[in-house]
């Protein structure tokens, strides 16, 4: 038993011994010298261990020498040597072409994530903010406005700078700075619209990550301001029915000609709101008075679609309101609350139908609803008349019972004197 025991003992001893020097290498090959510094500095010029642990490149394996040169594992000046390709500070016109060194290498690229876009220098050079740098604009974005420097997370991260959830604040750090963007005549309101918005309302409040942020219109990497011409075509990525009936519509015509823009005339850019039945008419919260005036066709065709809006949304509160009361009666009206459904849907088309701004095909969906609120309204007043029916025929029974309980124990009064 005493020499069995010994051959494990033995074999522990030797493994630890080997483990020594792996231990030792693991330990040079993880030793930074540009962190054991810039730790303990303060302002921008401090990167600690636990910010850069954070940080993607430095997740796979990138290290403070992969952008910066040198070499991280000395101590004494030659870390920071041009023999050791140290670089130092990066200027701003510099970190695009820097970041797409990698970035832009599709082979390089695939051995840490093979779906990632490799394009995005060339979108840069085509943006808005890469052309003002061509230029020589320093104070435009570049890869590390967006991205941060020294913690750059993945999009996927709640806490990126880039996450969906966090794209407009991020934007916002110069597009709602009036001093920055006052040499470039730029408004500084859109933030402040957008987190007023249904777009905003979706992404931040509901978690629905699929809803537009700035990027989604704008672009990312090669962002640029979409022209008069281009923003139907943006709002289509996600409304494809309203572009195609309003691309049909008289209006599509009316609005090239006026270089109007498409979408946006009445719904905003960034501070689009809900949409609703008041938008359409005449009323104080309709658009169409923006353009149409009374006594033209247009106010006309809108005040008509307004009201066949109305009609039908009143037809089916009338009919829900009613077959809820049959229900509560205990009445079986499961088929009928199933065909207002299908109602609403007919109402839903045509708000939809609004975008060709041709009353006669918003009349057909309209028509289309009628016809069934008109059955199930009907539905819901048989109920209610069989549920009346019902009492009444309970209210003579227990009158019957009584009556004939009452000449039984008269009945029984008698017998007994």
């Amino acid at each position: 038993m005493r020499a069995g025991r010994a051959i494990p003992i033995a074999f522990l001893a030797v493994s630890l011994l080997l483990l020594v020097p792996l231990s030792r290498k693991a330990y040079a090959q993880s030793k930074n010298t540009c962190l054991d510094c810039h730790s303990n500095l303060d302002g921008p010029l401090q990167v600690t261990t636990e910010k850069f642990a954070a940080d993607i490149h430095a997740q796979k394996g990138l290290t403070c020498a992969s952008c910066h040169g040198g070499d991280p594992t000395k101590d004494d000046a030659d870390a920071m040597s041009k023999a050791a390709g140290f670089r130092g500070h990066i200027e701003r016109t510099q970190v695009p072409e820097l970041c797409g060194k990698c970035h832009g290498d599709a082979a390089y690229m695939r051995q840490y994530n093979p779906s990632l876009r490799t394009d995005q220098l060339a979108q840069y050079h085509i943006s808005k903010h890469g052309q003002l740098l061509a230029k020589g604009d320093t104070h435009v974005a570049v890869c590390v406005d967006c991205h941060s420097v020294h913690d750059l997370r993945p999009p996927s991260d709640p806490r990126s700078t880039v996450n969906p959830v966090n794209v407009a604040k991020t934007c916002s750090n110069c597009h709602s700075d009036r001093d920055h963007m006052k040499a470039y005549n730029i408004k500084t309101d859109q933030f402040a619209g957008y987190s007023g918005s249904v777009h905003y309302e979706a992404l931040a409040q509901r978690g629905d990550l699929s809803a537009p942020t700035c990027t989604t219109c704008h672009g990312n990497h090669g962002a640029a301001p979409p022209g008069v011409a281009s923003v139907e075509n943006v709002c289509s990525t996600c409304h494809v029915f309203q572009t195609q009936l309003f691309d049909g519509s008289p209006h599509k015509a009316a609005f090239t000609a006026s270089g109007l823009p498409g979408c946006i005339t009445c719904h905003s850019n960034h501070r689009i709101q809900h949409t609703g039945d008041s938008m359409i008419g005449t009323g104080p919260q309709a658009v169409c008075t923006n353009c149409h005036s009374q006594g033209d066709a247009g106010f006309a065709a809108a005040d008509s679609m307004s009201r066949e809006l109305i009609q039908l949304e009143l037809a089916l509160v009338k009919s829900e309101d009613i077959l809820q009361q049959a229900e509560q009666s205990g009445m079986e009206v499961g088929q009928a609350k199933l065909d207002v459904s299908e109602a609403r849907d007919y109402l839903t088309k045509s708000r939809v139908a609004i975008h060709s701004f041709a009353p006669a095909k918003l009349d057909a969906q309209i028509k289309n609803g009628l016809a069934i609120t008109d059955k199930t309204y009907a539905a819901g007043v048989k109920a209610l008349r069989e549920r009346d029916f019902r009492r009444e025929g309970l209210g003579v029974s227990v009158l019957t019972i009584l009556v004939v309980l009452g000449g039984l124990f008269l009945t029984i009064r008698n017998i007994e004197r």
